[in-house]
């Protein structure tokens, strides 16, 4: 077989991106790879995630569809319709074999101009309610995976496959002991705290409310990730409180962290989103995680997520409503106080761990080169 060129698209968030990532690195490592390049929007969080990866990046300038009738609907229109055309040409250019797209409306454009250049492409869809790029183009692609068995009954494609989500190959390189040494951290119990690779307000407020209390009461060393957009907010707040957070060794607070894997790794209690990918590598990192579903995801699938993570024993489950201080730190204290209990959810959310999606989604992609 002769050496093959990828496109590979998906960005805005990270349960786009990380997928993206994780079966791109996976492409890199195959004999017959002879380049990738990522096409994403240049000023999303796509373009700081690729730039140290190896890939070429291609830049192309794409958002959300506006749902009102107006005109950022129609500016969207032109913004969309440039987008392709500014795709079809990187095609003509670099002449890829396949395009691989993770949905969202930065990969829209990218695999319609697939279509219309006669380039094959695969997707995959994180969530168990495919998105709407998904929905729509899945009938185009010569095959589609799916993290959820819940989503194939949404996705009209014959050659649809149950995969998980792809993980990156750090989730199964580091180890906690080297993770936690990365982060200069000591060997003791650890909580990840994060909103997603946005940030989320409720969840920040809390945390910066117990951050004091979590180190001196429980004697946890903290990982936060705030969001690059409530990073201030969070440390203007925190230096009322608690303003000597910074010389407390057991806080580390970022906007966000490029090394998830080892943060992760690290941690034995997570507060997280319940995003897809987020329960993926949660999961991968044996983590007893408290999930704060966000309220507005669509079709409410983070709800969805969550208590289907507690059906399985595999985390506990908190309302956005509920989320305060109080209701926060009770349950994170009852964690620690109860390490049976702990180390019964982290065993639950490992044996729901998939580590080989990744591998499996790039060969559906090779299989397509062929």
């Amino acid at each position: 077989m002769s050496n093959k060129r990828y496109f590979i698209t998906g960005g805005g968030t990270g349960g786009h991106i990380y997928p993206a990532v994780a079966v791109a690195e996976e492409l890199l490592h195959q004999p017959n790879t002879e380049q990738i390049f990522y096409v994403g929007n240049p000023n999303n969080l796509e373009a700081s995630i690729v730039k140290d990866k190896g890939f070429k990046f291609l830049p192309v300038i794409s958002a959300g569809m506006p749902r009102k009738i107006g005109f950022r609907l129609i500016k969207w229109a032109f913004e969309m319709f440039f987008a392709w055309i500014k795709c079809c040409k990187y095609i003509k250019e670099y002449k890829p074999d396949v395009i691989f797209g993770t949905g969202g409306y930065v990969s829209a454009p990218v695999m319609l101009a697939g279509i219309t250049m006669k380039i094959p492409f695969v997707m995959h869809d994180c969530d168990a309610n495919p998105g709407l790029v998904t929905r729509k183009l899945a009938p185009f692609a010569k095959s589609v995976s799916i993290a959820f068995e819940a989503a194939r009954d949404k996705i009209n494609n014959p050659n649809c496959f149950v995969n998980g989500n792809p993980i990156r190959r750090e989730f199964n390189q580091i180890s906690k002991i080297k993770a936690l040494q990365n982060l200069d951290l000591e060997d003791k119990l650890t909580i990840c705290i994060m909103g997603g690779s946005q940030g989320a307000r409720r969840i920040n407020t809390a945390a910066t409310r117990i951050l004091e209390h979590l180190s001196k009461n429980l004697n946890l060393q903290v990982i936060f990730q705030t969001g690059k957009k409530n990073f201030d907010e969070v440390v203007h707040e925190l230096e009322g409180i608690y303003p000597n957070y910074k010389h407390d060794k057991n806080i580390l607070i970022k906007p966000y962290f490029d090394n998830m894997p080892e943060v992760l790794k690290a941690s034995d209690i997570a507060v997280s989103r319940a995003g897809s990918l987020s329960i993926s590598e949660l999961c991968a990192s044996s983590i007893a995680t408290i999930y704060i579903p966000y309220p507005y995801a669509a079709a409410d699938h983070q709800r969805k997520n969550a208590k289907y993570m507690v059906e399985k024993g595999a985390g506990l489950y908190l309302e956005d409503e509920d989320t305060c201080p109080q209701t926060l730190y009770k349950l994170i204290e009852d964690l620690v106080n109860n390490p049976g209990q702990l180390s019964q959810i982290r065993t639950s959310a490992t044996k729901l761990a998939k580590f080989d999606g990744s591998e499996k989604i790039a060969q559906l992609v090779i299989d397509c080169a062929k």
